[in-house]
């Protein structure tokens, strides 16, 4: 049995297209969604709306963590215009363009940046959606957690360590843990470009010592201190950044 295993894709649907050739199903960890290229500054919604200076901008005040500052220039850039409205037209677009691209199967859940209300709208029937749910692939348990944690960023998909922490649980035994963020282990959460550290979930960290899953498999963080450690029996695997790598991860067995 081999999967490929994909996540924080941002856009690019070109290569997604092709991230499941010679696997028997694809495994997708979230982020479809673009809507800053923190390494090209000219690509994603952000630009598009407001152009490249201002997403320079935007970049420079976010990786400095000035935070106010930047909802600040946020507040300015969308003053007068219909921010929902704009933002879910440019996710259609995206989302249109990716889920045609998943292979048949895929098995999908949300990072931070999805919107979840939207996916009914695109998942073809070749595409199982799963956040707090278990899929059986080639008789190994998967186990999908989708979204992130609170930050200051404010990202789409974030919800309180409690709703997240009961999405973990509900999953029960299972043979690869499938989440969007990574476990609370601070090497695995520290991003080197960004320099800072990611919000990583306690939760995780616990299931893997309680059920002890052969793998968990997570992506966010996109230039990971270590892409990879182990707990005990469990490998844990930062699958890396697609829309860097254009390079699914691959899982046989």
């Amino acid at each position: 049995m081999r999967v490929h295993v994909v996540s924080d894709v941002h856009g690019a649907a070109e290569a997604l297209s092709r991230a499941g050739d010679g696997a028997d199903a694809l495994v997708c960890l979230g982020d479809l969604v673009l809507f800053l290229d923190y390494a090209d500054h000219s690509r994603g919604i952000f630009p598009d709306l407001f152009g490249v200076a201002n997403a320079d901008r935007m970049v420079e005040l976010r990786t400095a963590r000035r935070f106010d500052e930047a909802r600040v220039l946020d507040q300015e850039l969308w003053a007068g215009t219909d921010r929902r409205t704009a933002i879910e037209s440019a996710v259609r677009k995206q989302y249109a363009e990716l889920f045609a691209a998943f292979p048949t199967p895929t098995y999908a859940t949300y990072g931070n940046v999805d919107i979840p209300a939207l996916w009914p709208e695109y998942a073809g029937p070749g595409t199982t959606v799963l956040d707090g749910a278990t899929a059986e692939i080639g008789g190994r348990v998967f186990g999908f957690v989708g979204g992130g944690l609170r930050t200051p960023m404010r990202t789409p998909y974030e919800v309180d360590e409690e709703e997240y922490a009961a999405k973990v649980a509900a999953l029960g035994p299972v043979d690869v843990l499938c989440s969007h963020i990574p476990p609370a282990i601070p090497e695995l959460c520290y991003d080197t470009a960004a320099r800072r550290f990611e919000r990583g979930s306690q939760a995780l960290l616990e299931a893997i010592h309680a059920v002890r899953p052969k793998f968990a498999l997570f992506g966010h963080v996109h230039q990971p201190l270590v892409p990879r450690t182990r707990i005990g029996r469990t490998e844990c695997v930062n699958v890396g950044h697609f829309n860097h790598t254009r390079r699914p991860w691959v899982l046989e067995w």
